[in-house]
């Protein structure tokens, strides 16, 4: 009698224990998966600015000038790497106010190889320094992009000087405004979402979607661009002298490594390896391809003759477009956008410039201003479920939402015109800062003998 006692209490401790470990909140881990496609695609976002930025854009200019834009795009990348583990993460993905966020993460405090980031599953996480990482990748592709509206004349002091007020007061406030919540686990009910939401960027709460950069990127760079070349003036010889580039070659290289590594810029934006990166995947391939030849196109019709430099830039212009689409359009709408991006973009970079006369020198703005609002109110059209979009997630119903074109529109509407103000502002009050201090411009001399030899004592090209 007393074995089958201590054999019944035994069964009874046992199924005690078992009871309070299936009890345990067992602590997420992060996706190993999810983890590799991270980190590969901020090696290929890596990639799209050092070299293809750098060579897109340096053989658009004259060869005196090749070595100065590949500086510039190269110590811009370094230098905003820096400012973005020194404080730039925590101003833009802690939680704050609705435009910053806070200072509980400079010099990266409190991230460990342990410390998680979420996804947008709800459990599914990658590791911190993963995503600290990537969107490092796009912190220094940003002030990248805005050079090609001034190349040939910009002091490289300058350059650095107006990067690191940009990008503290234009660059972070966007992110943070676009891209920070609290990520879809605190989305349980419909209570606990509208807190949520309460503490996320203010264009989060606007509902604006951009899955990978139209606002923040794009836009963001272009209209600083604008800015820039209009304060800085044109190029010494515009619209009497032919300012060519002087390899099509190497922009042709460059604009090929930008369609690869942008793979990563979209696809890595999803944090996931899960079938929606796939759609992404093909909506970044297809969009591409369409606007090259819409551009290539529309070239041909206009000018007689369709162009190597054309069809690059037709791509990268499907490039931008689809970026802040990339995760709610259906293929087909993604080649709508690029049939669209590729003919706008063309019109903005020839008629557009032609009759405002802005020296635009490589069209940072007539490709990644014009086509990122493009892209970004198309959005809501090409999102819309009747249209082969996905539509929006609700994270509390657990499933896609009802889906309200107009008011997706509207939200759209708020994205862009946030994103165009705010940097037109910031970017004119930092361009005069830094004409106050080191000065914009280089001398004609300067100027006239290439900023190569003059801002750098080198030369690209020893013939």
């Amino acid at each position: 009698m007393n074995t089958v006692l201590r054999s019944f209490t035994t069964l009874l401790l046992l199924g005690s224990s078992a009871l309070s470990f299936a009890d345990e909140v067992v602590a997420p881990v992060a996706n190993k998966g999810d983890t590799a496609w991270v980190l590969i695609s901020t090696i290929l976002v890596i990639l799209m600015i050092i070299p293809g930025l750098a060579l897109f854009y340096g053989g658009m200019v004259r060869a005196k000038n090749m070595l100065s834009i590949l500086m510039q795009v190269f110590v811009i990348f370094s230098m905003t790497a820096i400012l973005w583990a020194i404080y730039g993460y925590s101003v833009a993905f802690t939680e704050g106010n609705a435009f910053f966020g806070g200072f509980s993460k400079v010099f990266l405090a409190g991230i460990t190889p342990d410390s998680l980031a979420a996804t947008f599953s709800k459990g599914v996480y990658i590791p911190e320094y993963a995503y600290v990482a990537f969107q490092l990748t796009f912190a220094a592709i940003t002030p990248a992009i805005i050079i090609g509206s001034f190349a040939e004349r910009i002091k490289f002091s300058a350059v650095l000087l107006f990067t690191a007020i940009w990008f503290t007061f234009s660059y972070l406030p966007l992110a943070h405004m676009v891209w920070y919540w609290t990520g879809p686990d605190a989305y349980i009910d419909a209570s606990a979402a509208e807190a949520a939401t309460a503490t996320a960027g203010f264009l989060f709460q606007k509902s604006a979607l951009d899955f990978a950069g139209g606002s923040v990127v794009h836009i963001n760079a272009g209209v600083a661009g604008l800015i820039g070349s209009l304060l800085i003036g044109k190029r010494i010889g515009f619209g009497r002298e032919a300012l060519t580039p002087h390899s099509v070659t190497m922009t042709m290289i460059g604009a090929s490594l930008l369609w690869v590594g942008w793979f990563g810029f979209n696809v890595g934006s999803n944090l996931e390896a899960n079938g929606l990166a796939t759609l992404v995947f093909i909506n970044t391939l297809l969009a591409t391809a369409a606007a090259t030849l819409s551009w290539m196109g529309a070239e041909w019709l206009m000018r007689g003759k369709p162009s190597m430099l054309g069809a690059a830039s037709g791509g990268i212009s499907g490039l931008v477009a689809i970026t802040p689409a990339c995760g709610w359009s259906g293929p087909m709408g993604a080649i709508f956008l690029g049939l669209a991006s590729g003919t706008v973009c063309f019109w903005a970079v020839t008629m557009l410039k032609a009759k405002l006369k802005y020296d635009d020198s490589l069209d940072a703005f007539g490709v990644h201003g014009v086509g990122g609002i493009l892209g970004a109110l198309g959005t809501a059209v090409v999102a819309n479920p009747a249209l082969g979009g996905t539509g929006v997630w609700d994270y509390v119903a657990n499933k896609a939402g009802e889906y309200n074109f107009g008011a997706q529109f509207i939200s759209q509407f708020w994205g862009v015109a946030v994103a165009v103000i705010w940097s037109a502002v910031v970017s004119y009050i930092a361009y005069k800062i830094v004409d106050a201090t080191v000065g914009l411009r280089v001398s004609e001399e300067a100027e006239r003998q290439g900023l190569d030899v003059s801002e750098h004592g080198e030369t690209a090209y020893h013939l």
